[in-house]
């Protein structure tokens, strides 16, 4: 009887949903195994606009990703660690907008934001506007372990990121031609101007290279993972390039622990990506926590409420990735599409793409 209950409840929900919408999914994982769901960012991601080649190199990505993170648990390693692990993956991909594939400002510059929170202890970390640490997520973590701050920004973040051994590189690491010639694109069409190309970045080609996908593609992407370990514990990171052609020095919700980020043993563990003014004003990743611990939602239905009527109330775009220190692994996004995948300790990895896919 309670399963019938519960069923109804759930149809009557995804009734109550805007027809576009498709409601989250979730998966339950058995208890004592752990479990990873990530992103790799939001927006307008659609078949017609991709290439096969290009959807496999996506799908790629996210496996490699998981495989990192799946070797830290399966050594025993902490949700905190297979978290960094994971997204160091995506952050060395020039397909995601995050470390090498990161998007440019208005300015011409990389300027990259990551953020990181221990379900465990509530310890966080978070930088932002960094240009010169390859790995964002590790000078988040870095934040958390070895300084009494929560949040760095620009050189000072930098600073700090190198003071304690983490790899510096010129911000011409970061360039990719592809992200570069997004930003041209983007500049011309809204008539502001092209800045110089930066510095030390490769000889201009002869010739524009082709346009892969949509304009719109990597408009707010992001990359995200949540974990959890054996021993139950959970954790959640985000890193990203920030929006193309931002200017003034803007910084969305990823660096942000209750917007882009946030994790507790209490309620749940979540990563978002997308209009991050909208995130942060709803501080997203906080609410569907509060949903769970506070009002007792299943996870999907905290998520969707989030996402699907709230975020779309203020005409706000994105998605999260989610999961409970009980298993429940779930995600849901109002865009056309989002890179995810999710896998199970004994498992095999689970990839998605559009909006249509499980």
């Amino acid at each position: 009887m309670k399963s019938f209950l519960l069923a109804a409840a759930i149809l009557s929900f995804s009734a109550a949903l805007p027809a576009q919408i498709v409601p989250g999914s979730a998966i339950q994982a058995p208890a004592g195994k752990w479990a990873i769901v990530m992103h790799g960012g939001a927006g307008v991601i659609e078949r017609k606009s991709m290439t096969p080649e290009r959807e496999k190199q996506y799908r790629a990505g996210l496996e490699a990703a998981m495989t990192a993170a799946s070797k830290v648990l399966d050594a025993n390693g902490t949700a905190i660690d297979a978290v960094q692990a994971g997204l160091q993956v995506l952050e060395d991909d020039p397909h995601f907008n995050a470390g090498k594939g990161a998007v440019f400002t208005a300015t011409g510059r990389n300027e990259l934001d990551a953020s990181i929170m221990d379900g465990a202890t509530l310890k966080a970390g978070a930088v932002a506007e960094i240009t010169r640490t390859r790995h964002p997520i590790a000078a988040a973590k870095a934040v958390m372990l070895q300084s009494p701050h929560v949040m760095l920004v620009g050189d000072g973040a930098d600073q700090f990121a190198a003071s304690v051994g983490l790899e510096q590189v010129p911000p011409s690491y970061f360039f990719t031609e592809e992200r570069w010639q997004g930003l041209v694109r983007q500049l011309k069409r809204e008539g502001r101007p092209v800045p110089p190309r930066p510095e030390g970045a490769p000889a201009e080609p002869n010739k524009p290279l082709a346009q892969m996908e949509t304009p719109d593609a990597h408009k707010w992407g992001t990359t995200g993972m949540v974990v959890r370990d054996k021993k139950g514990n959970i954790a959640a990171g985000t890193t990203t390039g920030g929006t193309q052609g931002k200017r003034f020095g803007r910084i969305g919700d990823s660096p942000i622990i209750g917007a882009g980020t946030y994790a507790s043993n209490d309620s749940c563990a979540v990563s978002a990506t997308g209009t991050g003014e909208y995130f942060i004003r709803l501080t997203v990743a906080r609410t569907i926590c509060a949903l769970v611990q506070y009002k007792g939602m299943k996870l999907a239905d905290a998520a969707d409420e989030v996402i699907h009527h709230q975020l779309n109330d203020l005409k706000g775009d994105g998605g999260i990735i989610a999961l409970t220190p009980d298993g429940q692994m779930v995600w849901s996004f109002n865009t056309p599409g989002m890179f995810r995948a999710r896998m199970v300790e004994g498992g095999s990895v689970t990839t998605a793409i559009y909006r249509d896919e499980p």
